[in-house]
């Protein structure tokens, strides 16, 4: 299969398995211990159900969503995925140009191995940059006046990573950088020659927006070494509000699952937060986020913007989200498979299959535009009937109550 007959993002998912070794691969697709919570994320939205609204004139269909007044082309974006360039050269250039060219934004991870400043550079309008709270926090300041010299928009803090997580493909493959492979896993690595070629090419990938802050004339590894005592590290309201002091523009939080943090994010001044599990990737006891999502939104109105991530991987998926109460949705691997699987090509295939997975969904569902999704298209679970779009929002003391037990039951 080539890169242009992908039908779906699981065809992506195979052609990036294909071109990468295990040991690369596993690292994109993994999750924490049993990988329970990766499951979560992609079940919970098999749980709901869109319900059709027929004899509507949808022959005219508009996806474009506006997010913090900027109007984009669709109502999803591209999530931070740290080492993206183990993968594919210059992944995350190649992620903020494709994510520029189809008017999305892009978040660039604060594990990325390209600098923020050269991703200004490729998409200025459309670049976000996350921030990994450094030990030093000296460090996170300067990167946070770079972000700002560099006039980003926003700034995304990523607050679900205070310990290292147990990624048990990982550690099986001694998965480390520089990549020292067993000889099992080197003999596993030759039967993928265009990325062993690649990967010998330009060697290890290079955390260029560290290297500032390592020792002068630091080699990768040595960077990379430096990278690893400085994250993760835990973050605390306080140091939220030195950030929300320091930086001027647009704050969002990445990591949120718990409605009490969303109403404390709210009373610090964040403009937005991101309802996420990492992915899957930090507590495999997690609930999905997709679970949460509706509580959160309940707790929070419209004080603050709620998006989310983790478990997409359908257009559908993105409309499910939309429809919980989620203002905008963002996508790691999706993108990421593209992006190993081809590059900038790979990159736009996986933003064109959800894109017109989108528009399909939207036609078939009697949405001719995305400014009246919410929750009348969806089959409540639970309930004998289904919501009309006139009966009354769910009582958000309802949707917070299982929480609040399960608080009372940890005292």
């Amino acid at each position: 299969m080539k890169i242009e007959e992908a039908v779906n993002i699981d065809d992506l998912r195979r052609l990036a398995r294909r071109r990468l070794p295990r040991i690369a691969f596993d690292f994109i697709e993994g999750g924490v211990e049993d990988e329970h919570c990766i499951a979560a994320n992609e079940e919970s939205f098999s749980r709901h159900r869109l319900v059709p609204r027929y004899m509507v004139d949808i022959a005219r269909r508009d996806q474009s969503a506006a997010l913090f007044g900027q109007s984009f082309a669709s109502p999803f974006g591209i999530a931070p995925t740290g080492l993206a360039a183990l993968f594919r050269a210059d992944a995350d250039l190649i992620l903020a140009r494709a994510a520029a060219a189809a008017n999305i934004p892009f978040i660039m991870s604060g594990a990325s191995t390209a600098s923020i400043e050269a991703a200004a550079e490729v998409a200025p309008a459309h670049t976000w940059y996350q921030l990994y709270a450094a030990r030093d926090r000296k460090i996170s300041a300067d990167m946070i006046r770079r972000a700002r010299d560099a006039n980003l928009s926003t700034l995304v803090l990523t607050v679900d990573v205070p310990v290292s997580s147990k990624r048990e493909r990982n550690v099986r493959n001694g998965f480390e950088l520089p990549l020292k492979l067993k000889w099992s896993k080197s003999l596993e690595a030759l039967m993928h020659p265009l990325w062993i070629a690649d990967y010998l090419r330009r060697g290890i990938p290079r955390f260029d927006n560290w290297a500032p802050y390592a020792a002068p004339g630091a080699s990768a590894k040595e960077i990379a070494a430096f990278v690893a005592r400085q994250i993760p590290c835990s973050v605390t309201w306080r140091d939220l509000e030195e950030f929300r002091r320091l930086w001027p523009r647009r704050l969002v939080i990445k990591g949120i699952m718990h409605p009490d943090d969303a109403v404390e994010a709210a009373r610090i001044g964040v403009d937005g937060i991101m309802v996420s599990n990492h992915g899957g990737r930090q507590l495999d006891q997690a609930p999905a986020a997709l679970e949460v999502l509706p509580a959160i939104c309940a707790a929070v109105g419209d004080k603050l913007t709620v998006m989310l991530d983790s478990g997409v991987r359908r257009g559908g998926d993105i409309l499910t989200a939309l429809c919980l109460g989620a203002r905008f949705v963002f996508v790691g691997r999706a993108t990421l498979y593209g992006t190993a699987a081809g590059g900038f090509c790979g990159a736009q295939k996986a933003i064109d299959i959800l894109r017109k997975e989108i528009d399909l969904v939207m036609g078939q569902i009697g949405c001719p535009s995305l400014e009246g999704i919410g929750p009348g298209f969806l089959l409540q679970p639970d309930a004998p009937a289904l919501r009309t779009t006139e009966r009354a929002e769910p009582d958000s003391a309802a949707l917070l109550e299982p929480l609040r037990l399960a608080d009372k039951g940890a005292r």
